[in-house]
């Protein structure tokens, strides 16, 4: 039986391959947007809390649209569900380019750009891969995939700059747009690994609502959801406010780009290590330590003078823990309920990270407009990252997969 579950790892190397060239470009593009804040809104004479709240609205998109795409990727394969999150993402970037209102840049870079990421990203791409290897392999492959996407913000970020440089930003939108149709191509591979394919013993009845609502009864489900509330409010805060935030401090919109493109380099070792060690180590003592880093990281950068050594630091400091919540947690997914609808049920964790998103990134251009900077946002995400910390420790490690069944409650 072993040697069989380990003649699986060569034959994964296509989808693991393919996944993971999937997540480089999905996640690159997503964590450029912020780039694209100064210049559209001084073109536009808009206000930054006018892009600001799109791309809001593109989290919270995301999140919520990554229910209904997990849900289907389990019930009916995640080809399609891919295939079209393609389309939107291509046509919202394209779309942005066009968008002259704040009604307009909701629609493409906030609705259709975040049903684009909701089709395309960890949500639909990671539980594949966890199908797709042993189970003794499966932390490492929740790493890699995770890397993969923190590789593609530090490639992509600064080859959106250069684009934006050379052509400016509506010609960069379009050019950048059409590369996305490559992801299209490098789905095809992970179709065999969907819920509907899983043919494992983990037999469940019911709808996804049920599902949903047995997941919701483990308490140490519902804390793994609140947590991961934080991570999503300091990753989409920082990705989308950095490289104002950069600017305002006298330095060069290409230190912004570079901020980003830092934090995803360290985050490919930091999420890699993280897959590693979550499948060596308690996963909630893990998450405790991420969201305590958090803290002090952030902390440190309030309380020492900026620099572009100071920016350097805390981009490279933050880059470790950036990620690294993402294989810890969807392997707790796995370990609660086995891989039957783990795409669906991570996307429930997901959404929760996604309103964290949309509450990081609007109030951060809310406040900027109210006070002329970013002091309380930062000192808002310390509170918080304390908080998560908090929550993840009494979390128990152990399956629920009775009670998903319907089985038994406890």
């Amino acid at each position: 039986m072993k040697e069989a579950l380990e003649k699986r790892l060569p034959s994964a190397l296509p989808v693991l391959i393919s996944g993971c060239l999937l997540l480089v470009l999905s996640m690159g593009y997503r964590a450029g947007f912020g780039i694209f804040m100064q210049p559209m809104s001084e073109a536009h004479g808009w206000g930054r809390n006018v892009l600001s709240f799109a791309l809001a609205i593109q989290n919270l998109a995301w999140g919520v649209i990554a229910v209904f795409a997990g849900g289907l990727a389990d019930r009916y394969g995640n080809l399609k569900v891919i295939m079209a999150g393609v389309g939107c993402y291509v046509a919202g970037m394209w779309g942005m380019s066009y968008a002259s209102t704040s009604a307009e840049i909701i629609a493409t870079a906030g609705i259709l750009v975040g049903a684009g990421i909701a089709g395309t990203a960890f949500g639909i791409v990671l539980p594949a891969l966890a199908r797709a290897v042993p189970e003794s392999r499966r932390g490492w492959a929740l790493g890699l995939g995770t890397a993969a996407g923190s590789f593609g913000q530090f490639l992509i970020v600064p080859f959106m700059q250069e684009i934006v440089d050379l052509t400016g930003w509506f010609r960069a939108l379009q050019i950048i747009s059409l590369t996305g149709l490559t992801m299209a191509v490098l789905a095809l591979p992970l179709a065999p690994y969907s819920g509907s394919s899983d043919k494992s013993s983990e037999v469940i009845e019911g709808s996804l609502w049920q599902i949903m609502i047995r997941a919701l009864g483990v308490r140490s489900y519902r804390l793994l959801v609140a947590g991961f509330f934080v991570c999503g409010f300091h990753v989409a805060f920082i990705t989308v406010h950095m490289p104002g935030y950069v600017v305002d401090l006298g330095f060069s919109p290409k230190i912004g780009a570079w901020s980003i493109s830092l934090i995803g380099l360290c985050n490919i070792f930091g999420a890699y290590g993280s897959g590693i060690l979550s499948g060596k180590r308690p996963k909630r003592t893990l998450l405790t330590f991420i969201y305590s880093g958090r803290v002090v990281v952030i902390l440190l950068f309030l309380l020492t003078p900026v620099s572009l050594g100071s920016i350097l630091a805390f981009s490279a400091a933050m880059g470790f823990l950036w990620l690294a919540t993402v294989p810890p947690t969807t392997g707790l997914v796995a370990v609660f309920f086995g891989t039957r609808y783990m795409t669906f049920l991570y996307a429930i964790v997901f959404l929760s990270h996604q309103v964290g998103s949309f509450i990081g990134v609007w109030l951060g251009g809310l406040l900027y407009e109210i006070f002329g900077n970013y002091d309380a946002i930062w000192i808002a995400g310390a509170v918080l990252g304390l908080i998560a910390a908090l929550l993840h420790w009494p979390i128990k490690e152990q399956s629920h997969i009775p009670q998903l069944q319907g089985v038994s409650a406890r």
